[in-house]
């Protein structure tokens, strides 16, 4: 991902649409591109060439494309794609921004390429682009151990985890908008070392985001 005058950045939350999944692990995706917009003052409006809500807007010298899916998760793909091809933007600027098991609650990792490690919203970009080579913001919720996984990424989250939600979504937020000023392998190398020590606090209420609250529409 290069900086320059103009440079576009397409940033992808993987989730499910509907109120039933607003607050479901699997929906991490699209929490945190919702937290984006809503701090920046952008408004979403479907689009359905995309299938897809979308917003847009500026910071500095760079245009910013946020996509939330409407497909349902093991279709994400195609919404991503069909962006990318109606605007012309490569794969480069693309950033997905994903839950994942493997991560304890509360952590979060930043790759340029990996395995989809059996995610559907992964497994259908990765289809679409044809290639594992782009940027993903994963997004921990822990691994249900010997439950049913399904069951577990769709259920809500538990209290001790909206405890610290809206401040894992805010460092979430924070990752994205330091990609647009500093380059990827910088900003991975701050995110991938936190210590394990760096335990996450609840934000003080005014500060905190209403998150059962609708993307706002326009």
């Amino acid at each position: 991902m290069t900086h320059s005058a103009q440079q576009n950045y397409l940033f992808v939350g993987l989730g499910n649409p509907g109120s039933q999944y607003e607050l479901t692990r699997h929906n991490m995706g699209y929490l945190v591109i919702k937290a984006f917009a809503l701090g920046m003052g952008w408004h979403f409006k479907e689009d359905r060439r995309f299938n897809a809500l979308v917003a847009k807007g500026v910071i500095g010298e760079a245009s910013i494309h946020l996509l939330l899916p409407l497909t349902y998760m093991n279709l994400s793909g195609t919404a991503v794609r069909r962006y990318l091809d109606f605007f012309k933007l490569p794969a480069s600027c693309l950033v997905v921004v994903t839950d994942d098991i493997a991560l304890s609650f509360g952590k979060l990792r930043l790759k340029t390429m990996g395995s989809a490690g059996g995610h559907n919203g992964l497994k259908s970009v990765e289809t679409h682009l044809g290639s594992s080579h782009y940027v993903r913001l994963r997004m921990g919720i822990g691994h249900p151990g010997e439950k049913e996984l399904a069951g577990y990424v769709l259920d809500s989250f538990s209290p001790e985890e909206l405890k610290i939600l809206a401040t894992f979504v805010d460092r979430g937020v924070e990752v994205l908008l330091r990609l647009l000023k500093e380059s990827v392998s910088h900003v991975m190398n701050v995110v991938n070392t936190a210590p394990s020590k760096d335990r996450l606090v609840p934000l003080p209420k005014k500060e905190s985001i209403d998150l059962t609250k609708p993307p706002l529409q326009g």
